[in-house]
């Protein structure tokens, strides 16, 4: 079922952490409830065909949330978050790093995944806490061992991501990164999926990320050196992508780690602000765990 182009709704998910419903936000800015649709906001549900067809409701009968209501992560706990590392051309050249031959893939564990406007926890003994704004794949039907041609029509839609990291754990203890990305909160989702018709040329956004009011990063996911569509093929190459499933595609520079002449980290007490076009605002600050 093609999605109406006069329809225009971004899906969500709303309410206190652990008892968040589904929802979508209507053309005029309102959440409305979807929960008499759907349980919940993943597996099939995020087929594009059923997107389209929640997309093409009467509106008008859904009940309307109360403004502020807290918005959760757009998509439940993924079976896998996966995440790529110096997937943008001006990134790599920040940290003074070959562009890589393949993409790079690591993980954040799904315990990570917190809501848009969530407090961001400090882990203790950490010391080199850091941020990086990404557009975040949210895959709609099993992939596997899918060409790039095929990739697009696998995708439920996109989202913001920002890809927190403590780069001590990350790079100055022994193992995989995962250490270093997988703090509770280091993983915010949302605070909308927004459906692949409404971004018809994801490698053409603005992406950016203010702290305490400074901004600190300023890209386009035109400088990504592997696009959506390769990332989904090549990733379904090594694993069966699930619907639900994230894929964070990398960050554009301006990472604390990369500011000259020191590099500056997060601290307790400080706001984040940061955005992906056309995907929504992420606003938060940081505490202490």
């Amino acid at each position: 079922m093609p999605l109406d182009k006069a329809v225009r709704v971004k899906f969500l998910r709303y309410g206190p952490r652990g008892q968040e419903r589904p929802g979508l936000l209507d053309q005029d800015g309102a959440i409305r409830d979807l929960s008499g649709e759907l349980d919940e906001l993943g597996g099939m549900a995020l087929d594009p065909d059923r997107l389209a067809a929640l997309a093409s409701l009467d509106l008008a009968r859904l009940p309307i949330i109360e403004s502020g209501t807290r918005l959760g992560s757009c998509i439940p706990t993924p079976g896998k978050f996966i995440c790529i590392g110096l997937n943008y051309a001006d990134h790599a050249a920040e940290t003074g790093t070959d562009v890589p031959r393949e993409p790079i893939l690591f993980f954040k564990a799904s315990s990570a995944i917190s809501g848009p406007g969530d407090d961001i926890e400090i882990p203790r003994g950490a010391s080199k806490t850091d941020w990086e704004v990404e557009l975040g794949v949210v895959i709609g039907r099993t992939a596997k061992y899918v060409s790039e041609a095929a990739a697009a029509a696998c995708v439920a839609g996109y989202c913001v991501v920002n890809d927190l990291s403590e780069r001590a754990f990350q790079m100055e203890r022994c193992g995989q990164w995962v250490k270093g990305k997988s703090h509770d909160t280091f993983g915010p989702v949302g605070p909308w999926l927004v459906t692949t018709d409404e971004v018809p040329e994801p490698q053409c956004l603005d992406l950016w990320l203010e702290v305490d009011g400074h901004r600190h990063q300023q890209g386009n996911t035109r400088t990504m050196v592997y696009t959506v569509p390769r990332l989904v093929s090549y990733i379904s190459q090594f694993m069966t992508l699930q619907p639900g499933d994230i894929i964070s595609t990398g960050t554009p520079p301006g990472v604390g780690h990369g500011h000259k002449p020191e590099p500056v980290y997060l601290r307790p007490g400080q706001e984040l602000r940061l955005s992906v076009e056309g995907l929504g605002e992420q606003c938060y600050r940081t505490v202490s765990a």
